[in-house]
């Protein structure tokens, strides 16, 4: 089979992206797959004078192995495509995906999570990995997917709002606290703050003007962090991540060792069952399809709190889904062949 991994773009979970592409990419080759990995913003510009026909031969750029602890500068990515087009697509990358089997969609965050890459790859027929444009769009935004499940599942208080440096003070005078921030549409914990006070909450929304000053403010519930993952509609076990500092945020999730991960999670067949019901709600209410990972906090009363659902979950070696699939005696390599088998039979 020839799979195009598609990485990369212009999200806040770029670093993330690659380093979930390249896992991809070498595993399917090992399995004996034409696997070919390519930034859908850089396109054919990170294998100067290579035919198109050979990048399934090219070796994988060992710098998108890692994710880099800070999440990167969007501006300095965009100043360094020769291609200075507006187009998200770079050079060659939709010739490139009509010509593979399957587009593999390693991509995260804005810019291939929310929806649009899918329906443009709707329209070209082009078949892809994970769910349909709708549901991705949905999922994506966090005060779309809440009002959408919030009569379904449990989940915190929240509120949205769009607002200008102009209105952080009222804001703050406002918003009960504690709380969580948090831009609408990004992922991977980028951009999230617990306030605690009036001068946290004062800085977080301020930060947050950097990420468009749309965020959702949320009702902080303290509990254990638990998340689960969807495969062919069949929820997985739970996973427990346990921060060694702080909560999981972007730095705990991507560095190695920077959390205890415990899956199955230790928790009573009952939590384990109302965990997996809620996750297969919101992945139905939402029309998701394939696979996916949502996020819970458990209170000291047992209570499962959904927080939000990812359609594109990570595949970086310190990713969760794998780790769950692992535990039902999916193998990475065997999770890739699955996920690949679901879009061919959805889309091929």
């Amino acid at each position: 089979m020839r799979v195009l991994v598609l990485a990369g773009g212009l999200s806040s979970e770029r670093n993330v992206s690659l380093s979930s592409g390249f896992r991809i990419a070498q595993t399917l080759r090992e399995m004996g797959d034409e696997a070919a990995l390519i930034d859908v913003f850089f396109g054919l510009e990170d294998y100067p004078g290579l035919d198109r026909e050979d990048l399934y031969a090219a070796p994988l750029p060992a710098r998108w192995q890692r994710v880099d602890p800070a999440a990167p500068d969007l501006d300095a990515v965009r100043a360094l495509r020769a291609d200075k087009s507006r187009c998200q697509f770079g050079p060659g990358v939709l010739e490139l995906c009509r010509e593979a089997d399957v587009v593999f969609l390693a991509l995260h965050g804005s810019n291939g999570e929310d929806g649009r890459v899918q329906a443009a790859f709707d329209l070209l027929g082009v078949p892809y990995t994970g769910s349909g444009y709708l549901g991705s769009a949905l999922a994506m935004d966090k005060d779309l997917t809440k009002r959408l499940v919030s009569h379904l599942v449990q989940t915190p208080r929240w509120s949205t709002v769009r607002y200008t440096a102009g209105d952080v003070d009222a804001l703050v005078r406002s918003t009960p606290l504690p709380c969580v921030v948090k831009p609408v549409d990004a992922g991977s914990s980028i951009g999230v703050s617990i306030a605690r006070d009036a001068d946290q909450l004062r800085a977080a929304l301020l930060g947050g003007l950097a990420y468009g000053g749309r965020c959702v403010l949320e009702q902080y519930i303290q509990g254990r962090e638990i998340q689960v993952g969807v495969l062919d509609g069949q929820a997985l076990p739970p996973i427990e991540i346990i921060p060694k500092t702080g909560f999981y945020d972007y730095a705990n999730k991507y560095q190695p060792g920077a959390a205890e991960e415990v899956c199955p999670a230790p928790i009573s067949p009952e939590l384990d069952r109302r965990l997996r019901q809620d996750t297969l709600t919101v992945f139905h209410a939402l029309g998701l399809s394939a696979y996916s990972r949502a996020d819970f906090i458990v209170d000291s009363a047992g209570v499962p709190w959904f927080l939000e659902i990812n359609t594109l979950p990570g595949m970086t070696p310190t990713s969760l889904l794998p780790q769950e699939a692992q535990a039902v005696g999916v193998d990475y390599g065997a999770l890739c062949r699955r996920i690949l088998q679901l879009a061919i039979q959805e889309r091929g």
